[in-house]
């Protein structure tokens, strides 16, 4: 096992080691609070995912909640709340994770359950949990994607972003066809493939007692067999720049017009990518930001206007614009003014005041996330999984820090361009005869 980092640091005390089936555990001790989190991620999300099979990933995290060998139905969920714990899990273009969080008497009951899902899974999964679960699923994406407004803006941009052969190119959702094609089969394969100590990390941190707790992961996932038949994800790798604007315009019942954009940026991890963040953060986070100032504030021509960043280590991370629009203002309007600030700011960059306020400002994010042990246990996971190391979590904030002006300019100069996005815009219709007779 590992050395604790040095306490001289001021960082994260982390602990590790590895099962001889190839578990990578994390652990780390906080006595603050009488609770422990428990994260475990797969290396496994939809860039794995092969055309006309998308959408498996984020299936599979749902039927991991249906029962194993030893556990029924929703009974994973029945012995975590009635121990006095939460739970959940969540699936990405990159990784799919499940987590508990557990007052500390109960973190044998967390470990057991994980384990036993890991290994046992294949024993429960029948026909009737398959279609359980699809149908969830189809459900979740009419109610966050086909049915609201602006609901498939995510999808569609990340479709204009990469290329159609490209692994980033479909969302973890997947599709309705993709989702009603799998078959019993295709899940089993995937789980077999992806499901295994050897691509996983474990992560516990909180009031432990480290020495008992690795007696529990070892007796519980210790004798789950590896899988080495794997294959690494295609190649996410893509230009700096797209090359030209992509658009496309989107007529539906939407409450405003609206114009997103989603720019190509640097890969999540490197220090280009932490300057790109700085640069949306000032350009488009919050109230006092460049963007809200001038289309809100200023100009009258937008109800909101934001500016964020999708952080990806596979692939081009994305920097997303929305700006929902005000009154009778139109999206050449709004694009006009967008265009003359991302210019305005490629060419003078941030002021002093400004890097200070967007460096406090994700410092600060990032410490509320570092509060709670299901935080902390959550970033050493994907530290791990993504980069190869969860001691990278305690220099995170150090690396925005020492990230300097010019360097902010440069990234916004090379990569907030009209010839590097891909364009939507959103014009409202009025609902159809029918649907307002049904609303009625």
């Amino acid at each position: 096992m590992a050395n604790p980092a040095p306490a001289s640091t001021g960082g994260i005390a982390i602990t590790e080691h590895r099962l001889a089936n190839g578990l990578r555990v994390v652990l780390s001790e906080d006595h603050l609070t009488p609770v422990a989190a428990v994260c475990l991620w797969y290396d496994v999300g939809s860039r794995h995912e092969v055309k006309g099979r998308t959408g498996l990933a984020h299936l599979f995290e749902h039927l991991m909640f249906q029962g194993s060998a030893n556990v029924s139905n929703n009974g994973h969920f029945e012995l975590v709340q009635g121990a006095g714990g939460s739970l959940n899990g969540t699936t990405s273009f990159e990784r799919t994770n499940y987590f508990e969080t557990m007052p500390t008497h109960q973190l044998e009951l967390a470990l057991w359950l994980e384990a036993d899902r890991m290994g046992s899974l294949l024993a429960a999964l029948d026909e009737k949990s398959m279609e359980n679960q699809r149908d969830v699923v189809k459900n979740e994406r009419r109610q966050r994607y086909d049915n609201v407004p602006y609901g498939t803006a995510f999808e569609k941009l990340t479709a204009l972003s990469y290329p159609d052969d490209h692994p980033y190119h479909h969302t973890p959702i997947g599709s309705m066809a993709d989702l009603d094609a799998a078959t019993l089969e295709d899940a089993r394969a995937f789980f077999r493939t992806y499901y295994a100590p050897n691509n996983a990390v474990l992560s516990v941190v909180g009031d432990i007692d480290p020495e008992q707790t690795i007696a529990w992961v070892e007796k519980y996932f210790g004798t789950i067999p590896s899988h080495d038949g794997k294959q690494p994800p295609r190649d996410g790798s893509l230009p700096e720049v797209i090359g030209r604007e992509v658009r496309e315009l989107v007529e539906e019942e939407v409450p405003a017009r609206a114009l997103m954009s989603a720019y190509r940026l640097p890969h999540d991890g490197t220090r280009e990518a932490d300057a790109a963040d700085l640069a949306l953060t000032v350009l488009g986070s919050g109230e006092s930001s460049r963007l809200y100032n001038r289309l809100v504030r200023r100009d009258r021509t937008a109800i909101s206007a934001g500016f964020g960043m999708l952080r990806l280590s596979g692939a081009p991370s994305l920097g997303w614009l929305d700006v929902k629009a005000a009154g009778e203002a139109t999206i050449a309007q709004i694009e006009l003014a967008v265009d003359e600030e991302l210019a305005r700011f490629a060419a003078e960059g941030p002021t002093t005041e400004e890097l200070e306020r967007a460096q406090a400002q994700i410092e600060r994010e990032w410490l509320d996330r570092l509060t709670t042990v299901a935080g902390r246990a959550d970033e050493l996971c994907r530290f791990a999984v993504l980069f190869g190391d969860p001691k990278l979590v305690n220099g995170a904030v150090a690396r925005v820090l020492d990230i300097t002006a010019d360097e902010v300019r440069a990234v916004a100069a090379a990569r907030l361009r009209p010839d590097n996005r891909a364009v939507l815009v959103y014009e409202p219709v009025a609902a159809s005869t029918d649907e307002e007779e049904q609303a009625a």
